[in-house]
């Protein structure tokens, strides 16, 4: 044995400040894009490292069940994008009076201004019907998935890249178009590539449909009703001070 050898656990340091903060910077300075995206392709090199980001996202059982479509094709980007246009005046016809006014009014979508559309799927049978971890919440596979996005969605701000999520669809027509077999489920699909800049602040606050909510009103110690006491109230101001910080 070669006892000049570090021990694992030191290839992996801890971060250095600056790393810390590019971190934290890449998640508060995301955001779901729909309108800036510029026709530059993504080069292949920069998409490897986004979508190996997504796949070391952690999964329930370390099943891994997603799977990836990269679309390119104007003719495929144009049929999913007309499922989106018939599911959003749909979507529309769900809200009344200046609300409905208002959602017409927001773009949630950049299908086709995208160079690079993703689709992001769940195989909920991969590894059989019994995975470790998810025998009672037979959810966590979804949730698995959905982490990989958020890899995607964080390293892809890091690279420069915009992305945009467009849940508006009817998940079996949006299936079908792409011909994802019937025990896969779609997950995202997201709209990627350049852009010509990123908001300051969410579209959606800035459009005035919502506002981010205080994380201090958010929080519950010891039980949902639990007793706050000092220490509570501590965690509170800290993480008053901490949203300041990220605004």
């Amino acid at each position: 044995m070669n006892h000049d050898t570090q021990p694992e656990m030191q290839a992996h340091p801890e971060f250095s400040t600056d790393e810390r903060d590019a971190v934290y910077r890449a998640i508060f300075t995301r955001r779901d894009v729909r309108s800036e995206f510029l026709p530059d392709p993504v080069p292949d090199e920069v998409l490897a490292r986004v979508l190996t980001a997504a796949h070391h996202a952690p999964s329930v059982g370390f099943m891994q069940p997603w799977d990836f479509v990269v679309i390119r094709s104007p003719a495929v980007k144009a049929r999913v994008q007309a499922l989106y246009r018939q599911a959003n005046e749909e979507a529309a016809q769900m809200f009344e009076g200046e609300k409905q006014a208002t959602y017409r009014r927001l773009k949630l979508e950049g299908i086709v201004e995208s160079p690079l559309n993703l689709c992001i799927t769940c195989d909920r049978k991969r590894h059989g019907p019994v995975v470790v971890g998810r025998t009672h919440i037979k959810t966590m596979d979804i949730f698995s998935a959905v982490c990989a996005v958020q890899n995607l969605w964080l390293a892809a701000r890091a690279e420069g890249l915009g992305v945009g999520w467009v849940s508006i669809f009817h998940q079996q027509a949006l299936r079908e178009a792409l011909g994802i077999p019937r025990h896969i489920m779609p997950i995202a699909y997201l709209c990627v590539g350049y852009v010509s800049h990123f908001h300051d602040r969410p579209e959606l606050e800035k459009a005035g449909w919502l506002s981010r909510l205080p994380l201090e009103e958010l929080l519950h110690f010891d039980g949902w009703q639990g007793p706050e006491g000092e220490a509570g109230q501590a965690l509170r101001e800290a993480v008053s001070m901490a949203a300041r910080q990220a605004d």
